[in-house]
C-alpha cells in the first residue's frame, strides 16, 4: 500500500472513530433528561420516599403530618383568646379599686354658734365629677327633712310649715310614698322639694351598681306616675353612708348628693323632749346652714314651728337645695 493510501485509510478510520465519540455524546446528553422526568412521573404514579414533604402540609393522618412545626401552633398563636379580653372590656364600666370602695359615713365637727363646722377630710379629695353639697353660704337655711322612716304627725308637719311659710326639702324612700301616696301629693301641693333617698332606704355600701342604679331609677318612675313630673335630680345616701365609687356612680346619673351641716340624733329618744332639738339647731346655726331633721322622730315636729320662727328672727332665709352648687 502506498503511503497516500495508508494516509487516506488512517483518515477514514480517524473521521469515523470521532462520529462514534459524537454520537456518545449526543445520547448522553438526549439520555440526561429521561432521569429528571421519571422523578415527575413517580410523584403522579406512586408515593416514593421524595415526596412525602407535600402530605405534611396536608391533614392526613400520617405521623410525618404531626409535628409540623408551622401547622400546630398556628390555632393557639391565632390573635382570637388576646382579642376576646379586648372586646370585653369596651364600653365595660371599670372594676373600682379598693380605695374607691372604702366606706365612709358622713359627719361634722360642730363649732362655736355662727360658724361653720368642719367637713370630713374626705371632701378635700372629691372631683368634680363627685356633685356633692353640704353647706352654703350668706343668710340662707336649707331645711332638709328625711322620711325613709315611720312618718310621724305628718299633719303637725305640714301645719308649721305652712304657718311659717317656709318650703322644706324632702328626702323621701320610694316605699314610703307607694304606701302613703298621699303624703307626697300634699308635700307637692304645698310647694316643698322633693328628692330621691332612694326605694328601700337602704345601705348603698352593701348594694351592687345594678342594684344602685335600680334604686334610683324606681323611685324616678314611682314619682312620675304619681305626679306626671319627673324628679330633680338631687340625691342623699341613706344613713349618710357613702363610698368614692358609689358617688361617682350616682353623679353618672346626673345626681348631686346632699349632705348637711348639722343634726341631730333625732332616731333617739330625747331626754328633754322638743327642747333637744330645737338646742340642737339653734346653738349650731350658721350661714348657709343644711339642716337634717327625720320625719321618723316626734319631737322633731313637736319642735319645728319654734325653729322655724327663731330661724328667721336671727336673719336667715329658708332656701331649696337645687340653689347649691357642687364644690369645684
Amino acid at each position: 500500500m502506498t503511503r497516500i493510501t495508508k494516509s487516506a485509510a488512517l483518515l477514514i478510520v480517524l473521521s469515523a472513530t470521532l462520529i462514534g465519540c459524537a454520537d456518545k455524546s449526543l445520547l448522553s446528553s438526549a439520555s440526561n433528561p429521561a432521569p429528571t422526568e421519571t422523578p415527575k412521573a413517580t410523584l403522579a404514579a406512586t408515593p416514593t420516599p421524595t415526596p412525602t414533604p407535600k402530605p405534611t402540609a396536608a391533614p392526613t393522618p400520617t405521623p410525618k403530618a404531626t409535628p409540623d412545626p408551622t401547622q400546630t401552633p398556628k390555632p393557639t398563636a391565632t390573635p382570637v383568646p388576646t382579642a376576646t379580653p379586648k372586646s370585653a372590656v369596651v364600653g365595660a364600666t371599670p372594676k373600682p379599686s379598693s380605695a374607691e370602695k372604702v366606706p365612709y359615713s358622713w359627719y361634722y365637727m360642730k363649732k362655736k354658734t355662727g360658724q361653720v363646722p368642719d367637713f370630713p377630710k374626705e371632701t378635700k379629695s372629691f372631683t368634680a365629677d363627685q356633685k356633692a353639697v353640704w353647706v352654703g353660704t350668706g343668710k340662707k337655711v336649707y331645711l332638709t327633712i328625711d322620711a325613709g322612716g315611720p312618718l310621724i304627725e305628718v299633719d303637725l308637719m305640714l301645719k308649721s310649715l305652712k304657718e311659717n311659710g317656709v318650703k322644706a326639702n324632702f328626702f323621701i324612700s320610694g316605699n314610703n310614698i307607694k304606701k302613703n301616696p298621699d303624703y307626697l301629693k300634699k308635700l307637692v301641693a304645698d310647694g316643698h322639694f322633693i328628692a330621691n333617698h332612694t326605694m328601700t332606704h337602704n345601705d348603698f355600701n352593701e348594694m351592687s351598681d345594678d342594684q344602685i342604679r335600680k334604686e334610683i331609677t324606681d323611685f324616678e318612675v314611682l314619682y312620675k306616675q304619681l305626679t306626671g313630673k319627673e324628679v330633680e335630680k338631687y340625691f342623699r345616701f341613706p344613713y349618710g353612708h357613702y363610698n368614692m365609687h358609689n358617688l361617682s356612680l350616682v353623679s353618672s346619673m346626673g345626681y348631686t348628693s346632699v349632705f348637711w351641716s348639722t343634726a341631730m340624733r333625732d332616731w333617739e329618744k330625747r331626754e328633754n323632749g322638743a327642747e333637744d332639738p330645737y338646742n340642737d339647731i339653734m346653738n349650731n346655726l350658721h350661714d348657709g346652714n343644711v339642716i337634717l331633721m327625720h320625719q321618723g322622730s316626734e319631737e322633731n315636729m313637736q319642735a319645728l314651728s319654734r325653729i322655724c320662727k327663731e330661724i328667721k328672727k336671727k336673719g336667715y332665709e329658708f332656701a331649696l337645695v337645687n340653689e347649691l352648687e357642687p364644690k369645684k
